[in-house]
């Protein structure tokens, strides 16, 4: 079970704000923002243009529950 996003310990390990995330990954700032209050998840494919960005794995965006 998905648990809480852990983007924004992403974003401040690597010195990104969410605008330069929104720039590099064509995700609107509106929508990394409910990612980052937990009001919506990411997509397969938008987690792997994150992880991309951020040199993470999936796995690293989110606690994961089991």
């Amino acid at each position: 079970m998905i648990g809480k996003c852990l983007l924004q310990n992403l974003l401040d390990k690597s010195k990104m704000t969410k605008t330069q995330l929104s720039d590099k990954t064509d995700i609107k700032l509106n929508q990394i923002s409910r990612y980052l209050t937990n009001e919506s998840h990411m997509s397969l494919s938008t987690a792997r243009k994150i992880s991309k960005v951020l040199n993470c794995k999936i796995d690293d965006l989110y606690e994961w529950k089991i």
